[in-house]
This record gives C-alpha cells, structure tokens and sequence, in this order.
C-alpha cells in the first residue's frame, strides 16, 4: 500500500514540506510518482521519518542524523560506533548549558542594575550592551 505525502507527514508526526525537505537533504530516497506526479511512499518510510525526528529533537544535526541513519546500514558497524557519536553529542550539550548558565548569570547582574524607570537613553542594560560591559546604578 503507498501512501500520500500527507499521510506520510501527519503518521510521521512532521509537516509536508519537512518530507520534501528530507528528501532533498538525502536523509530519505524520493519516492516513485504517479503518471499525474503525484509522490507515492511506500508505509515503511514513516520509521525513517519519525527517526530523523527524535535525533533532532536529541539535538543532533541533519549532518548528524544521516550519519546515524548510514551507520544503520553499514555492514560491520557497532553500536560502539552510535555510542562515539552519542557521547560527542552529550560533550557539546554540556558546553551549551554552561554557556547558557554564564549567560543567566550576566543578564541577570543586567536586569538587577536597572531601576526599570527613566527614559531608554539612560538604561543600564542597553548601555551595557552598547559598551560591551556591566555597570550598576
């Protein structure tokens, strides 16, 4: 049984045009058409599609994802191999979470050195941002 792009979009869980987006990346192979060109996909590319959904959601990259998708189908892969990039990926996580953290903590200092009153010309926080640097009231 083939199904229509939309089928395929609402079972997959994602939009149309992130099907035909796929498609275009290589992540998924473009499916056969009907004489008026309409796509027809076959039921199992919904799997593919729902997986290249989560990686993303995990925080990987499309790059990533197709990585992972090949590593599938590669004869003589190990779930090592998934493993290495699994932890890469929970390595560069961390580095934004601590960049996240000192980000808080600055804007934070900013928002505590403004008294919320006075006219824009005289803000703490944008002057900080214009000067590159804190400063308090």
């Amino acid at each position: 049984m083939s199904l229509t792009i939309g089928q395929v979009a609402q079972q997959a869980g994602i939009g149309i045009e992130t099907v035909r987006f796929y498609e275009r990346q290589g992540l998924i192979p473009e499916p056969p058409r009907t004489e008026s060109g309409y796509r027809q996909y076959p039921e199992r590319i919904v799997d593919p599609l729902r997986f290249i959904k989560r990686a993303q959601q995990l925080g990987f990259t499309l790059k990533e994802v197709a990585e992972l998708l090949h590593l599938r189908v590669v004869p003589g892969m190990r779930c090592s191999d998934v493993k290495v990039r699994a932890q890469a990926k929970i390595t560069e996580i961390e580095a934004k979470i601590k960049d996240l953290q000192r980000m808080q903590v600055a804007l934070k200092k900013l928002a505590q050195a403004c008294t919320g009153r006075g006219p824009t010309a005289e803000c703490p926080i944008l002057e900080a941002l214009q000067l590159g640097q804190e400063r308090t009231c």
